[in-house]
């Protein structure tokens, strides 16, 4: 009994508890709008370490995003997830969010101001390698970290899952400083191969280095695993596209973040 509790106790005194995952609720301005942003960060690294920008679906801030935001700090990066409809507005249904996507996207500058501020509050934590930096987002959110990559935002890489794929000038596609990975649905009925195309097209032009990956099968939304209960055709998760567009970033961010 005696050797058994010496064993527990060099165990525990070998091996301390490591520390958990920090997180809390910022509030900052876009504008004049009041957004409440979520910070994840592992408080037993030392030091700065690269910041990675979370841009939610157009449901707005809600648990997922902040999910991911939790994992990306899990694996040793300071993440945000931006509030880019303000006041921490968020909803589950279909017509509400369409709305409110809708909003954004109709002014182009005020979107890509929304999306701006949330990377300078990033930028701006204690804990974050402001040199080394990245977005990633999902649908209408995947749509917003492209449009930060397009206004010329000093990014080292950008990862969007099932995203909306607006389309860049000649001259904005020369601004994009971001190496982009576009995860995508295969299969996905919103986003055609014209729209592929088209978005393809200028980036093609101006050399832009881009990653496109198609996932047989996959369609719409396939990294959320609630995704079936909205109950909109071509909306469905996907485990394996989930899993492997995740590696396929991660593997982005060490090579062009250094960790």
């Amino acid at each position: 009994m005696q050797k058994y509790a010496l064993i527990v106790l060099l165990i525990l005194t070998t091996n301390p508890t490591h520390a958990a995952i920090q997180t809390k609720t910022v509030t900052y301005k876009a504008g004049d709008t009041e957004c409440r942003g979520y910070l994840a960060w592992d408080d037993a690294t030392e030091g700065p370490r690269p910041g990675v920008l979370v841009v939610h679906e157009w449901w707005g801030l809600n648990d997922y995003a902040k999910k991911r935001t939790e994992e990306l700090a899990k694996l040793g990066y300071i993440a945000f997830a931006a509030d880019i409809y303000g006041e921490g507005k968020t909803t589950t249904h279909p017509a509400d969010a369409g709305k409110m996507a809708g909003e954004v996207r109709a002014n182009v500058d005020a979107w890509r101001t929304r999306a701006q501020a949330a990377l300078d509050v990033l930028k701006e934590q204690p804990q974050c390698d402001k040199e080394k930096l990245a977005a990633i987002g999902y649908c209408f959110g995947g749509a917003t970290a492209l449009q930060l990559a397009y206004a010329g935002a000093d990014l080292d890489a950008v990862a969007t899952f099932h995203g909306a794929l607006p389309v860049a000038t000649a001259d904005e596609a020369k601004q994009i400083k971001a190496e982009l990975q576009i995860n995508h649905g295969a299969d996905d009925p919103m986003i055609g191969a014209d729209a592929v195309a088209a978005f393809k097209k200028p980036l093609d032009e101006a050399g832009v280095k881009y990653e496109f990956i198609a996932y047989p099968g996959a369609v719409h939304s396939f990294t959320v695993p609630t995704a079936d209960e909205v109950g909109i055709p071509g909306i469905k998760y996907n485990k394996e596209a989930d899993e492997k567009s995740w590696q396929a970033m991660q593997e982005l961010f060490e090579r062009k973040l250094g960790k």
